[in-house]
């Protein structure tokens, strides 16, 4: 496969995955490993993060509506009965912070797992369960709607979240980052769905919470690189025209796919559950495992 091919079709991977509850961590490595890329070289590693970006930003061009809505009505809320850390961007940057300060603390071990497809099978697997059961719990109040009694849902809109539980949701985040494979997307919607919100509710805090989780992590990795800083680092004198190109490509790719994705996604929860998505973590996860088995018997 020719440079400009295998650039295409990892931006292509990167954007249908990295905001579905599969894991695009785990699709990205699995993909460079079956492709031959060089899973250790400061280039990839770079271009990796790059079109992690592309895709990311999607997010503040699909969403533009609700965050000029939200800056609008900040701190008060629509209803005037918000404050600072309760209006849905105090929210946000709250469960940012629970998952930010652990996750920096326990790097490492971060790094030493993004290079294990033993853990990436595993949590995709362990997470495709618990998303599957989270989901069934949910359904029968899905189905029945906000006016029903006894629901086991009470957070409909992400305006009415509570400080509770977008430290809960923020706490949960940081599996996904010590443990690739868990997904971002899906520690925060299961635990979103547990902490009694609707999966559309528990989604769009996903993707808002993504925002600062995700600038702040490849922001930071690609700083590194740029920097010629820590594990095979590239700096920005060292990649030729020719790679600059394939990063260009990747990235592009990367963001309309994933504003692609993320426009389907939303409609389709509204109307179905995350169900498909479990099954499909947990025969992917079983593949990883055995495949990963197979190379290291």
């Amino acid at each position: 496969m020719s440079g400009y091919g295998l650039s295409a079709l990892l931006g292509v991977i990167e954007g249908l995955t990295e905001f579905l509850p599969v894991s695009s961590t785990a699709h990205l490595r699995i993909a460079e490993a079956l492709l031959h890329v060089s899973l250790r070289s400061g280039y990839w590693k770079f271009y990796t993060i790059v079109i992690q970006l592309g895709a990311i930003l999607c997010l503040p061009v699909y969403f533009r509506e609700r965050i000029i809505k939200f800056l609008s009505t900040f701190p008060r809320g629509e209803r005037g009965d918000r404050t600072l850390l309760t209006h849905p961007l105090g929210l946000t940057c709250v469960a940012f912070v629970v998952t930010a300060i652990p996750a920096f603390l326990l790097i490492k071990v971060i790094g030493k797992n993004l290079e294990s497809l033993e853990v990436m099978g595993a949590s995709l697997v362990i997470g495709g369960i618990i998303m599957w059961i989270v989901d069934a719990r949910m359904a029968r109040s899905e189905q029945a709607g906000p006016d029903a009694r006894g629901s086991r849902i009470h957070t409909w809109h992400m305006e009415g979240m509570s400080l509770g539980q977008a430290v809960w949701i923020g706490a949960c985040q940081i599996l996904s980052a010590v443990f690739p494979g868990t997904s971002r997307s899906m520690s925060t919607i299961a635990a979103g769905q547990l902490a009694g919100m609707s999966r559309a509710s528990a989604l769009e805090f996903s993707f808002f919470l993504s925002m600062p989780t995700m600038v702040a992590a490849t922001g930071y990795e690609l700083l590194k690189s740029l920097l010629g800083k820590g594990d095979n680092p590239v700096g920005v004198s060292q990649i030729s025209l020719h790679g600059w190109a394939l990063v260009a490509i990747g990235f592009v790719i990367s963001f309309i796919v994933a504003y692609a994705a993320v426009a389907w996604f939303m409609a389709w929860v509204r109307k179905r559950g995350f169900a498909p998505f479990a099954i499909y973590r947990i025969v992917f996860g079983a593949a990883v495992l055995l495949w990963t088995f197979k190379i290291v018997g």
